[in-house]
């Protein structure tokens, strides 16, 4: 095998494909990133680690086909610290050459006979555009649980129906959904998928910002495979395996009481008041007309207060909140007002944005979160 390819597109190639590579592979294999030349001039490099795989294709200039196995991290800190001039690189024996302007790196190959398939992309479900996919993924996935013992909460659950595509995230605490309009292959799509959070963040960060991402979610044999493509780049991943809770029943139909507040005065009142907040000890809200206050700290410990204008409609509320959770909540709405519409103290309160402070709330992002009872 012999090819040569401009510095930057290698590097960036190596970087995006062995940016999930386990850390302790189960087996030594799984740590290299398999370069694949063709004679058409394609080069493909892959990644996989039995959950997660990715591909990539660039332009090379093609001498000699052929296959390698090498370790992936190298080659990407390789890759990235080579002068910006063409790179060669040549395979010899069970070493590969990588060679650039003055710069000459020998690698060690793996056994490329031992490497795993990668699964095959299903068929598209739809596309959607990156910028928003991205945007949406961020706002829902704040909700989503870290804790590896719960698997099914540390996904995200992705309903694909018709026009309207939908995240929906929770982590007991909280609930975030987002609706968005993508275009599907077909009109009558209806599926449901349940995407490991910690996938779908890294694919909108690294496709998202590449135009529209084509979505593909297997349907055969059971839905058990997701992909998603751009350009020459395209991942899949497995889904996560079980019945997610039915957790839209949790919005309230209906709020008789609910409260506007400029969004980030909020958030700022939030940060300082939440500062003499003790690890999880809440930060208090008490809405009445014109005004919410916010209190933390009690007794003998710290104590702030801060007054910020609202308007409310309904009786007076006083509620407490995980404030990480509350700032969670607020800085994934991007309008600049903010409505939190409340059934009871003790209740979940559903977070909408609003463009106006005596407008409408926009529907389609929405967060829950469950207040912490408190004393008093």
């Amino acid at each position: 095998m012999k090819f040569r390819v401009e510095r930057d597109v290698l590097a960036d190639a190596v970087t995006w494909t062995a940016r999930s590579l386990p850390t302790r592979p189960p087996v030594p294999v799984l740590a290299g990133v398999r370069l694949e030349a063709e004679a058409d001039g394609s080069l493909h490099l892959s990644s996989f680690d039995y959950e997660v795989s990715a591909r990539a294709t660039v332009a090379a200039d093609v001498a000699e086909p052929g296959v390698v196995l090498v370790s992936g991290r190298l080659l990407a800190e390789i890759s990235r610290s080579l002068p910006d001039r063409p790179v060669d690189l040549t395979l010899d024996g069970t070493k590969v050459t990588v060679t650039c302007g003055a710069s000459r790196f020998s690698l060690l190959t793996m056994p490329v006979d031992e490497y795993p398939n990668l699964p095959t992309m299903p068929a598209a479900t739809g596309t959607v555009d990156g910028d928003r996919l991205t945007h949406a993924v961020a706002q829902v996935t704040v909700a989503a649980s870290r804790d590896d013992t719960l698997p099914l909460l540390t996904g995200v659950r992705v309903e694909m129906e018709g026009e309207k595509l939908t995240l929906l995230a929770t982590d007991r605490y909280r609930l975030a959904l987002r609706e968005l309009v993508w275009r599907p292959v077909s009109p009558a799509v209806s599926q449901v998928a349940l995407v490991r959070a910690r996938t779908l963040t890294d694919v909108a960060k690294t496709l998202g910002s590449s135009g529209e991402v084509t979505v593909a979610l297997s349907d055969t044999g059971g839905v058990d495979l997701i992909g998603f493509e751009v350009g020459g780049r395209r991942t899949t991943s497995l889904l996560v395996d079980g019945d997610y809770p039915p957790v839209r029943r949790l919005f309230p139909d209906e709020s008789p009481i609910h409260a506007v507040v400029d969004r980030q005065a909020l958030v700022d009142a939030t940060k300082r008041v939440a500062l003499v907040a003790e690890r999880n000890t809440p930060v208090r809200l008490s809405f009445a007309d014109g005004q919410a206050q916010l209190d933390a700290g009690q007794g003998d410990d710290a104590q702030a207060s801060e007054a910020i204008e609202a308007r409310l409609v309904g009786e007076e509320i006083s509620v407490a909140f995980n404030p990480a959770y509350l700032l969670d909540g607020l800085g994934a709405i991007d309008t600049p007002f903010v409505r939190l519409a409340f059934t009871h103290p003790t209740k979940p309160v559903e977070f909408t944005g609003q463009a106006e402070a005596d407008g409408d709330d926009v529907r389609d992002y929405r967060y829950l979160l469950v207040p912490i009872r408190f004393a008093g």
